[in-house]
């Protein structure tokens, strides 16, 4: 029952920039019927790192995300290089986005965020042992950064006020594990 039901006949190539790729796919599907599947890939990774201080303080970024239309309150995260390590990433991530140094990362997840339409992996980190320097942002970035105790982050997530998937995870995730005593 886990093997490929879908017959790939052709790919075309449909649209490219320097992160993404989309390509149309004719397909037979499961019910061996012909159709199309078009899928969006990403070529780098969704790195995603929950900050967390001795009194289970977090810091989260809130930006307008394009995409949605929305202003989002999330935990920090960009991309990553297939060829760099992806804990490199989430330092790097964790420094622009909110000036913060941990000297210690401990990888909590990996999840594919849209695996019907696209291939991106998300790689969560909890990050600890935490300094404090400037934070260097990009400059398409235009960031608010909120400090916030895990459980009121919860609550967030419980009331609908954080909606970005690897926040959402990467908090419920965190939450559970400090319960279990295993953070």
């Amino acid at each position: 029952m886990e093997e490929n039901p879908w017959i790939t006949n052709s790919s075309e190539k449909v649209y490219e920039s320097p992160w993404i790729k989309v390509t149309k796919h004719d397909v037979l599907n499961p019910a061996n019927k012909p159709g199309t599947y078009s899928v969006v890939h990403f070529k780098g990774l969704a790195i995603g790192v929950l900050a967390l201080d001795n009194e289970l303080n977090t810091w989260l970024v809130g930006q307008w995300r394009y995409p949605v239309n929305e202003y989002s309150w999330e935990i920090p995260e960009g991309g990553g290089a297939h060829d760099v390590e992806p804990v490199e990433s989430a330092k790097r991530e964790l420094k622009e986005e909110t000036g913060i140094v941990a000297k210690n990362y401990k990888e909590i997840m990996r999840m594919h965020l849209s695996n019907s339409a696209t291939d991106e992996l998300a790689i969560v980190f909890v990050a600890t042992g935490l300094t404090f320097e400037e934070s260097e942002p990009e400059e398409s970035e235009v960031l608010q950064l909120k400090k916030i105790h895990i459980d009121e982050a919860y609550n967030w997530v419980m009331e609908g006020k954080i909606m970005d998937a690897i926040t959402v995870a990467a908090i419920l995730k965190t939450k559970i594990l400090l319960e279990k005593g295993l953070l």
